[in-house]
């Protein structure tokens, strides 16, 4: 069997096999997973630190007035 003969047959197989196409697939959603959550975290935050923010205007302006 010639080298070119061996390679092809090689990467014949190679391109036949499925067995790790699971595992690229969860990692593939991971990285998703990651991306999404990184983009979303910044403006939540941001959000949950207003609403405390209005939260202690009115617990100050409460107490006050009592």
């Amino acid at each position: 069997m010639n080298l070119l003969a061996l390679v092809h047959s090689s990467l014949y197989r190679l391109a036949k096999d499925v067995r790790g196409q699971d595992l690229i697939e969860y990692a593939l959603m991971a990285g998703f997973v990651a991306v999404a959550a990184g983009a979303i975290m910044p403006s939540v935050a941001s959000s949950i630190s207003v609403i405390f923010s209005q939260i202690s205007s009115v617990m100050s302006a409460a107490s006050t007035q009592g």
